[in-house]
């Protein structure tokens, strides 16, 4: 019998199929920070909330006044897990009291990121979500078993460099795969 080595995906892309039911991931974009033997967690990257950064700043100072450009600093909805709590992906030009390094990317979970992006010396390109996708044990695995994602080579260029409304097509793209051709039935040849 083979030994085989899990193929695990982090660092990678998840595109949702069309077909895909759970109001959640419809049409989504899934950037995945961890994924091993214990499950995956992810954050949802094409889905902006209607808050922006200083409506989050109001809440952490609210005796300070927000910058003006924090306006158009906009807030991601990551997954239904945790809601409440942030994550800022960014470049890796610059480490804060929580950063991790994710092979070429940054994710910081703690307030000072934010300040600094606030005050024009943060990372050079960031994302920043409130809450966060995750899978337990083998629970990623069967979803795509079943069919229900596709994954694709992670590209820093679609999150930074596209509007968010582009950025699952162009996830598509790079596997050669046009979406709106693609039924929304699932099945298994």
């Amino acid at each position: 019998m083979k030994n085989l080595t899990p193929s695990y995906l982090k660092h990678q892309f998840l595109i949702a199929m069309p077909h895909m039911a759970d109001p959640n991931f419809a049409q989504t974009l899934t950037y995945i920070v961890e994924h091993n033997a214990n499950g995956a967690m992810g954050l949802v990257v094409n889905r902006p909330q209607e808050l922006n950064l200083a409506d989050i700043l109001e809440q952490l100072r609210p005796d300070d006044e927000a910058p003006a450009s924090t306006l158009q600093v906009p807030i991601y909805q990551g997954g239904p897990v945790q809601t409440d709590r942030g994550f800022v992906l960014h470049t890796p030009e610059r480490s804060f009291q929580a950063t991790i390094e994710l092979d070429g990317l940054s994710l910081s979970t703690s307030q000072d990121v934010l300040f600094a992006i606030a005050e024009g010396n943060g990372p050079k390109q960031s994302l920043i979500t409130l809450g966060y996708a995750g899978w337990e044990a083998g629970q990623l695995e069967a979803e795509l078993a079943d069919n229900a994602w596709l994954n694709c080579p992670f590209d820093a260029e679609i999150i930074f460099g596209l509007a968010s409304e582009q950025r699952l097509e162009a996830a598509a793209a790079l596997l050669g795969i046009n979406l709106s051709l693609l039924t929304t039935q699932a099945g298994h040849a």
